[in-house]
């Protein structure tokens, strides 16, 4: 079956008569008011992934329907909110280009952390860092907005390092919502701080809990971690954050919808009084500017956001007809030869690893992320992934924020997302700095 093409319907809706030729996969522009569709006779394999049947309200696998703000169900499931998630590339040449007020050697920094930004590459700062970084190495609390893969990350470590170095003792909290993007902070920070003489430490759940104490007896510089295992060593007498100074919440928003809030407000309530605090989030909502108002002291907010999601990717949906088997219009997909490496997003734990495993069994090479994987595990997977061992991840929304996995080809909805911020988040990981990507919802029949 040859699907992928791309092609443009010239007329009727997508799963009606006179849609796509059987077979194929078809595309059509956002102005059309047309979306995708996905036609042909079911697949008879024996390996057939089912429970697409049952529509999107709780996913496949039995799990519970995810809870939605307001109320339950999923966001994509009216026309208004399907059309969200249709958007071609933006490409002119008309987009003013950025220009930088500063170079990296401008920043009064450390110079053997100038030494190794330039080592790694860094020469012209991102919107983002271009903006922050000043303000940071001043010492005033800032909330950062900018869209995913503008560099967030450098934008806090870069001064704070610099911070490290210049105040003897000082020491530097980071909280941000899932094991991997911690793990990924602490590998930027080393690269940063390389030869600087201080460390860093990782306290996720997930993992052994005694080497991340062991570490803490060292008083790491900075310690990197999840709310939860924070507020677990703090618990045990391993972590004490009373000469703790500085905070950086990364990605608050996801802690907040992860239910984090109040061991958030614990662990900023054992820091210093007098406390430097940086947010930095791609989103900003009414709880979050809440937030902001009780933790952070008249701080000064960047913006750099033009739009919610980026230019540089090209949305559509798949429209799956009635009574055909979703996981089969998947397959049809991942076999397609630019799909080279995909994000798949799933719903459930359970859902998740039942699709990966069902993949791999029609040797589509798969690792799924979620919650019930330990630590190490969620780790490996994603690193076969950056590297290409795999070229197929399925994730839960653990791996929507913040983790940079170079060169993702596409992001597959597969199951449809809670919120359309989730779904910003859910396609930030293709498409990103310069690159180009696509981002494909799967839409069940109506």
């Amino acid at each position: 079956m040859q699907i992928g093409r791309w092609q443009h319907q010239t007329g009727g809706s997508s799963g009606s008569k006179g849609g796509s030729p059987s077979g194929r996969f078809s595309r059509t522009s956002r102005e059309s008011g047309r979306s995708a569709s996905f036609g042909g006779p079911r697949r008879s394999s024996s390996s057939s992934y089912g429970g697409s049947r049952g529509g999107n309200r709780g996913g496949y696998g039995g799990g519970r329907p995810s809870v939605r703000r307001g109320g339950f169900g999923s966001f994509g499931e009216t026309e208004a909110e399907i059309s969200k998630f249709m958007s071609k590339a933006v490409v002119t040449t008309e987009e003013p280009v950025f220009v930088a007020e500063h170079t990296f050697a401008d920043f009064d920094v450390n110079l053997h952390l100038k030494k190794n930004i330039a080592a790694r590459g860094y020469i012209s700062p991102t919107p983002i860092q271009d903006k922050a970084i000043p303000h940071v190495l001043l010492g005033q609390d800032v909330v950062g907005l900018a869209e995913t893969g503008t560099g967030k990350t450098a934008a806090f470590l870069i001064p704070l390092i610099d911070k490290v170095m210049k105040q003897k003792g000082e020491r530097i909290l980071i909280m941000a919502p899932t094991r991997e993007l911690a793990v990924q902070i602490e590998k930027e920070l080393a690269g940063f701080a390389k030869g600087l003489g201080f460390r860093g430490m990782v306290a996720v759940g997930g993992a052994n809990i005694t080497p991340q104490i062991r570490d803490l007896k060292h008083n790491p510089a900075f310690v990197i971690g999840t709310p939860g295992r924070l507020k677990d060593l703090m618990e045990r007498k391993a972590l004490d954050l009373s000469g703790f100074g500085t905070v950086v919440l990364d990605e608050a928003d996801r802690m907040l919808d992860m239910g984090f809030i109040d061991d958030m407000r614990l662990i900023l309530s054992k820091m210093r009084k007098e406390r430097h605090t940086l947010f930095f989030s791609a989103t900003m909502s009414k709880e979050i500017e809440r937030l902001i108002g009780d933790f952070l002291e008249s701080p000064v907010v960047i913006s750099v956001k033009t739009r919610d999601t980026s230019k540089n990717i090209d949305q559509d949906v798949v429209r799956i007809p009635r009574g055909k088997d979703k996981f089969d219009v998947l397959v049809e997909l991942l076999k397609e030869r630019d799909f080279t490496r995909v994000l798949v997003f799933g719903r459930t734990k359970y859902g998740v690893e039942k699709l990966a495993k069902a993949l791999s069994r029609l040797h589509i090479h798969a690792e799924s992320i979620h919650g019930n994987k330990t630590h190490p595990a969620r780790m490996r997977a994603l690193d076969a992934f950056k590297a290409g061992k795999v070229s197929v991840l399925v994730a839960t929304d653990v791996a929507a924020r913040g983790l940079d996995i170079p060169a993702v080809s596409h992001v597959i909805n597969y199951d449809l997302p809670s919120t359309y911020e989730d779904y910003v988040h859910r396609i930030g990981r293709t498409g990103r700095a310069s690159n180009k990507g696509i981002a494909l919802t799967f839409v069940q029949g109506r």
